[in-house]
């Protein structure tokens, strides 16, 4: 009788999703570009630009910590972002929370290209700069976890992970094009007129993408599992408290697997510093580097759907496990060859470590941790655990900075033994988690919930995927 309640179950849930799935993907993929090209225009100034603008000239190591610094403050306010979007987003449902973080990513971007220079207003300059990352930071933290929720509780059962990779797509895209309009200015804009203007048109485009944002995610249909408990009056006063209750283990397991995010901040933002920065001596050009995140990420957009229907066929837990090895391992070399000036050998190393290992991994994390927790704490706790993982993971730059400044001898052996060593806590805390991807969607989080048997799963699978 179980085994028969269970395959109703799933088959309900394929059926009722089918027709709604593709456009909560398409959402999610076109809302998280949006906000992570705000993110991620934030990350390449702050790595090539902000130290000349908006510090003091002098000490370039302390003008360059500083300048990392308040890039790793965007992610102080994530966790303060996380607990009060993800608890509205539990509370008031997906879409809501999809709308205000976008229009609060959105204005306070815009906000970043009308601030003073350190020049024209002094401790002003970086003190404002360092207010707007906050709500930079306390915007970001409600867009994934929302936006990869409300698209998996529309997937068909059996495809969770290939339509939930789509926001990990969007993701990507979005620092494609954050250094694709990079680009043109630095190559175009002589040196002295890309600091003293240039780097302000990508903060103008914001007020695109606060329009196009607001207009896309307005539309967005409420998922049937909140609507659901909101008839049934399930939706809980307190998912903060109701998560650490229920799921404690499985938010720790989270944080740590969150931290597997270094693998980015060493390509995309201690390495331009490493790369760019003359105090390092490595004297790559800035218009050549910022080519490096735009290839490996023009790879990883290929690669993602297909990671998330491998974690669809063959679990979570082993993607998980093998794209934060393989992508850690890769950092020594990938160090190695920037410190050699080598741009084939860098390129090369930064599509294998970022463009596809990490993929590996960063194609499966927003299934899995939605996984992870039942529906009426599920936002949540995936913006909770993400977010204190990140906040660990940003002021890594400035520890890199700091341990290996502009001047020091084996950066790439330093840097690329911390940066494995993190990502090997991130594979032991997936090998502990348990393995969700046949659990129909009602179960999800549930102790003890057994998988659906597995040739069912696999034919409710195909079936999905032929629709």
């Amino acid at each position: 009788m179980q085994s028969q309640t269970r395959k109703r179950t799933g088959s309900s849930e394929q059926r009722a999703s089918t027709g709604t799935s593709r456009k909560a993907a398409a959402s999610g993929w076109v809302g998280s570009a949006l906000e992570y090209y705000d993110w991620f225009i934030y990350a390449q100034a702050a790595a090539l630009v902000f130290p000349g603008v908006f510090f003091p000239e002098g000490n370039p190591a302390v003008a360059l910590i500083a300048s990392l610094g308040t890039y790793a403050v965007g992610y102080v306010a994530r966790p303060i972002g996380a607990f009060v979007l993800g608890q509205w987003g539990d509370r008031h449902g997906r879409k809501n929370v999809l709308v205000l973080a976008m229009l609060l990513m959105g204005v306070s971007t815009f906000a970043v290209a009308l601030l003073p220079t350190y020049g024209q207003v002094g401790i002003l300059a970086p003190a404002l700069l360092v207010a707007l990352r906050l709500v930079q930071g306390f915007a970001v933290a409600g867009e994934l976890s929302g936006a990869s929720a409300m698209i998996v509780e529309h997937a068909p059962f059996g495809r969770r992970g290939f339509y939930a990779s789509f926001a990990l797509q969007g993701t990507q895209a979005g620092q494609i094009i954050a250094a694709a309009v990079f680009l043109p200015l630095s190559a175009v804009l002589s040196d002295e007129a890309f600091k003293s203007w240039g780097w302000r048109i990508p903060f103008l485009l914001s007020a695109l993408v606060v329009f196009a944002g607001y207009m896309i995610r307005r539309r967005v249909e409420e998922t049937p599992v909140f609507e659901k408990e909101k008839a049934h009056q399930e939706i809980p006063k307190a998912p903060i408290v109701q998560v650490m209750r229920e799921s404690g283990l499985n938010v720790l397991r989270a944080v740590c697997m969150t931290l597997v995010n270094v693998v980015g901040v060493t390509v995309a933002v201690f390495g331009a510093a490493y790369a760019t920065q003359p105090g390092y001596g490595v004297g790559m050009s800035t218009s050549v580097y910022l080519w490096i995140p735009v290839l490996a990420n023009v790879v990883a957009l290929a690669l993602i759907p297909w990671f998330g229907d491998l974690s669809d066929r063959f679990g979570r837990r082993p993607l998980m496990i093998i794209g934060s090895l393989g992508s850690g391992a890769l950092a020594y070399s990938y160090l190695h060859a920037v410190s050699q000036n080598n741009v084939v050998l860098t390129v090369v190393l930064a599509i294998l470590m970022w463009g596809t290992l990490y993929q590996v991994w960063n194609a499966t994390f927003a299934s899995f941790f939605q996984e992870l927790f039942p529906s009426r704490t599920r936002v949540t706790g995936f913006a909770v655990s993400q977010n204190i993982g990140l906040v660990l993971t940003a002021f890594l730059p400035t520890l890199f900075a700091t341990v290996a400044p502009p001047g020091s001898a084996n950066v790439p052996f330093v840097i690329g033994s911390i940066c494995f060593g993190i990502t090997i806590i991130g594979a032991l805390a997936a090998w502990s988690a348990p393995e969700t991807h046949r659990i129909p969607l009602n179960e999800l989080g549930t102790p003890g919930a057994a998988p659906m048997p597995r040739e069912e799963y696999h034919r409710l699978r195909m079936e999905a995927g032929n629709r």
